[in-house]
Formats: C-alpha cells, sequence, structure tokens
C-alpha cells in the first residue's frame, strides 16, 4: 500500500493517476473529503480515501496503517509537519519515503527556501527509514500565479530579468514519484529533476502569448511587494516573503539555468514540454468572460 499526501494537489492528483495505470493499491491523504471528490478523487478501486491533517498527528496513525510506501508532500516554511508525519510513519513500520524536496538545497550557499527543505531532509534521514529525495526546481504550473494580472491588464511582472530556470511540469514529478514508489529506482538516492528547456520569464510570457493569440506584456518589478506577487499573488507572510526575494535575487543571477537528464534517464523519454503545458492550460489564461 502507498499513502500519497498533498493528494489534491497538482502533483498529488498526478500521481494518484499515475499509480492506478500502473495497477498500485494506494491511500490517498486529504482534509477535505469534499475537495477529494470535486478532484475526481479516488480514481479506482484501487485507490481509497484517508481523512487526515499533518497538524493533528491523532489522524496520522491510521492513514499510515498498513502501509508501505509514503510518497511526502509538506508545504509552508515550517519543519512540525514533516516531524510529525515522520514520526508517524516510522512507528507505522513504511519501509520507504519518497519526499519532495527542492533542488535550493543545492546552492551555496543555501538560501532560506533551501534551509527549510535541509532541515526536512534531515529529519527523515535521522528517522532511520530509507528514503529517496526529489529535488525539483520550478514548476511549470508557477506560471499560474500570474492570471491575476494577466486577466486584470495582459501583463506579468518579473523579477528575474536575464536569470534562466527549467521548469518541470508536476506531472513528470509525478511520474518520476511512482517510478520511484514501484521499485523502478534505487533507495537513497536524491534526484534533481528539471525540464528540458530553459527560460527567461519573458520568453515563457511569449509561449503563453502564442498560445491564446493575445499580446501579455513583461513589466520589471520595482518594489519588493511587486516581487512578493510574482510567486504569491496575495501576498506572503514576512519569513516567506523573504525567502521569495532572495531566491529571486539568485534567479536574476543565474543566466545559464540548471539543466539536468534525470526525467529522460529514469523515464526513458524526455520531460514535456512548457508549450505542451501551455496548450493543455490555455482556458487558464485566456480572459474569463464577463457577465
Amino acid at each position: 500500500m502507498i499513502l500519497v499526501t498533498g493528494a489534491t494537489g497538482n502533483i498529488g492528483r498526478a500521481l494518484a493517476r499515475e499509480l492506478d495505470v500502473r495497477g498500485e493499491k494506494s491511500r490517498l491523504l486529504v482534509r477535505d473529503p469534499a475537495r477529494a471528490r470535486a478532484a475526481g478523487l479516488p480514481p479506482s478501486d484501487r485507490a481509497e480515501l484517508a481523512v487526515g491533517d499533518f497538524a493533528d498527528p491523532d489522524t496520522l496513525t491510521p492513514a499510515l496503517t498498513g502501509v508501505d510506501k509514503l510518497f511526502l508532500l509538506t508545504q509552508g516554511i515550517g519543519t512540525e509537519h514533516t516531524t510529525a508525519v515522520v514520526a508517524a510513519a516510522r512507528a507505522a513500520g513504511v519501509r520507504h519515503i519518497v519526499h519532495l524536496s527542492s533542488a535550493h538545497v543545492l546552492l551555496d550557499p543555501v538560501p532560506a527556501m533551501g534551509r527549510w527543505h535541509h532541515e526536512r531532509e534531515r529529519i527523515i534521514r535521522a528517522s532511520g527509514v530509507p528514503a529517496t529525495f526529489l529535488r525539483p526546481g520550478g514548476f511549470m504550473t508557477n506560471a499560474l500565479d500570474w492570471l491575476p494580472t494577466i486577466h486584470a491588464g495582459d501583463y506579468v511582472l518579473d523579477p528575474v530579468g536575464p536569470g534562466r530556470y527549467a521548469p518541470i511540469d508536476p506531472a513528470d514529478i509525478a511520474a518520476v514519484a511512482a517510478h520511484v514508489l514501484t521499485g523502478h529506482a534505487e533507495e537513497d538516492e536524491e534526484y534533481v529533476l528539471t525540464g528540458d528547456e530553459t527560460f527567461t520569464v519573458a520568453e515563457q510570457v511569449r509561449i503563453i502569448s502564442e498560445t491564446i493569440g493575445r499580446t501579455i506584456e513583461v513589466r520589471a518589478t520595482t518594489t519588493p511587494d511587486e516581487i512578493v506577487r510574482f510567486r504569491f499573488p496575495h501576498g506572503a507572510p514576512p519569513a516567506l516573503a523573504a525567502a521569495v526575494t532572495e531566491g529571486f535575487a539568485l534567479m536574476r543571477a543565474d543566466t545559464v539555468g540548471v539543466r539536468t537528464d534525470t526525467v529522460e534517464r529514469l523515464l526513458g523519454r524526455r520531460p514535456r514540454t512548457f508549450a505542451d503545458w501551455c496548450v493543455r492550460h490555455a482556458d487558464a489564461f485566456r480572459r474569463p468572460a464577463t457577465a
């Protein structure tokens, strides 16, 4: 039995589908059954829902009962949820944890965003449960954070200018996670996951514009608030805002961009392209019809 946390998110939903296609039994951890049903979960009779919350450790024990492998995705900037889940997993006899970490842990010096992920990795390693760490860079779905300014004024704020990165489709992360969870990769490995192409923000926006047939302007950010809004349209707590600002400064300085062949090496195919992702999400970028 495989327990999938974050099951209603972009990666979790895709992972649930991947495991279903492979005929694997899974349990999908959700906080809100209604949201899970709206997301189309569970996908088949091979999957079951478990209601639980990282903030309530008493809900984790039944969710982990009978689980052999755990896909662990924890959000936010703290480590207390990781500590609680890993302790419950160890007590339940989980034999393998596949943890969604971040490529930020590899930077030197490690930025704030990377330090949180690094500490989560340390907690997992200290548990003694065999683990595999998936370390993606930027997600293609982060472009959905630009929807408020695209819909309101056909523009995107750009905090990184000449900086380049290779965003990855969350579906590819899910495919790698399924590959690892079903025993097709080594335990105790660390995989850096990227897309196959590097982009500036302006280049990504150009692809979105071409996909939806509408010009979208790129505006350089001029204030710390605009920098944060690029990633969190509705703002972020001070510690997270500071980490985001630091991270984008590092991205601006990287005019080459990190790219790996991990997806192709593990899955035997190249990663999905940003252009293809834009086609699949074109309706989201088109301005909503007015009443």
